[in-house]
């Protein structure tokens, strides 16, 4: 019965508006109490923003740095609100967070000329996995408005000198435009890739080797997932809106 309803709430969420994401899980949930950790873990929502208390610096929120409703910043470490007995990284898997963390802020600054992000690693038994969260966002004073979020899921292990990497990669664009002239539009999707590779770890005792490569291939999923939106969505866009003026 559980997997039953489980299943129809998934349905359910990919027949709906993807902007509209958020309010839909929480109404879902209200509804089954008892499918709240599967699908809050299951379903890429947009992104939150929180700042950190610690540092004033602002954070992302997902399930990867919450512990009931608590989130660890990036930043200081720390969850907000404290709980107590809250897992952290290890020492070392911490270092390369820091390195993470340092290494996409740049990546954002150059990419996105703006916005945030927030990386997150935790260990495994036989490596490391973890999040790299970006979100861009129009000015809200303008009259066409823009989301960006991108969430990258990663997995690491640790083979010698080579690594074994998986990447799972989601974006949720919503676009939305209003004007006298041309009326009010509303273009909101998600797409999701996955990629897998065999990499060489060069670097310091830091994990900057794996930083380096998870670096390298964000960047390229992000480039790819770019393009094909671009094909699917404007593209398609412009398809319609050529139908209708030769009509």
């Amino acid at each position: 019965m559980a997997d039953d309803q489980f299943d129809a709430a998934l349905d359910l969420l990919r027949r709906l508006n993807p902007k509209h994401t958020t309010q839909n899980v929480s109404h879902i949930c209200s509804l089954v109490p008892s499918l709240e950790e599967e699908l809050l873990a299951s379903v890429d929502q947009p992104l939150e923003v929180r700042r950190c208390k610690k540092t004033g610096r602002d954070y992302l929120l997902c399930d990867y740095n919450r512990d009931g409703d608590s989130y660890r910043s990036p930043w200081s470490n720390e969850f907000e609100p404290e709980i107590e007995g809250a897992e952290v990284p290890t020492e070392k898997v911490r270092k390369m967070e820091v390195k993470a963390n340092e290494a996409f802020d740049v990546y954002r600054e150059l990419y996105y000329e703006g916005g945030i992000s927030s990386v997150y690693f935790w260990s495994l038994d036989d490596g490391f996995a973890g999040v790299v969260l970006l979100k861009k966002s129009s000015s809200p004073s303008s009259r066409a408005s823009g989301v960006w979020d991108s969430i990258h899921v990663l997995e690491v292990q640790d083979r010698g000198r080579l690594a074994h990497y998986k990447l799972t990669s989601t974006v949720i664009l919503n676009l939305g435009s209003q004007a006298e002239a041309l009326g009010e539009m509303d273009l909101s999707g998600n797409m999701t890739r996955q990629v897998t590779a065999d990499l060489a770890v060069d670097g310091g005792a830091e994990g900057e080797g794996h930083v380096i490569n998870v670096g390298k291939m964000v960047e390229d999923m992000e480039s790819k997932m770019r393009n094909l939106l671009q094909e699917v969505y404007f593209g398609k866009a412009k398809d319609v809106v050529g139908d209708l003026r030769s009509n």
